[in-house]
């Protein structure tokens, strides 16, 4: 996983609408880079959710966020749609990103073990260096807990 003060790698990831997003498309700006586990999942419709509704309050601060999965570009498509997402999602269907940030770790289920998209999130500065890290987030509050991170960077 990135640290604090680590230089964000950069990426390009297509969107659910097959547009093509690169990181150094935000520099100057604040990123909210959030890695959830699976489109139209309760906990990830939760933190989706939440984020659409706090939008306006991350523009306010300078911010922009970018959700990403391993989901294909047509599910990021009906996620986008059944929930009025206002940013994009990125598909990470390689999960090549996800391996460069640290997100793509082996997980356990009823005993059974398997690899996938840990919940984590990282501010990225206007520089492109990583402000702050969420490890292990709980989905419901999480976008509050954003804000108030980015109002006492200042």
């Amino acid at each position: 996983m990135l640290s604090v003060g680590d230089k964000a790698p950069q990426f390009t990831l297509n969107d659910a609408d097959g547009n093509k997003v690169k990181l150094s498309d935000f520099k100057g700006k604040k990123v909210v880079l959030y890695f959830y586990p699976k489109d139209l999942t309760p906990g990830c419709t939760i933190e989706a959710c939440a984020f659409r509704d706090d939008i306006g309050a991350l523009k306010k601060v300078g911010a922009v966020v970018l959700g990403v999965s391993a989901d294909t570009e047509k599910t990021h498509q009906k996620f986008t749609a059944k929930h009025d997402l206002n940013f994009p999602l990125l598909a990470d269907v390689d999960h090549s990103m996800s391996e460069k940030y640290g997100a793509w770790q082996e997980k356990s289920m009823y005993g059974r073990k398997y690899w996938g998209i840990a919940r984590i999130t990282y501010l990225i500065d206007e520089n492109g260096k990583i402000a702050k890290v969420w490890s292990k987030v709980k989905p419901d509050g999480h976008s509050q807990e954003v804000i108030e991170a980015i109002k006492s960077l200042g």
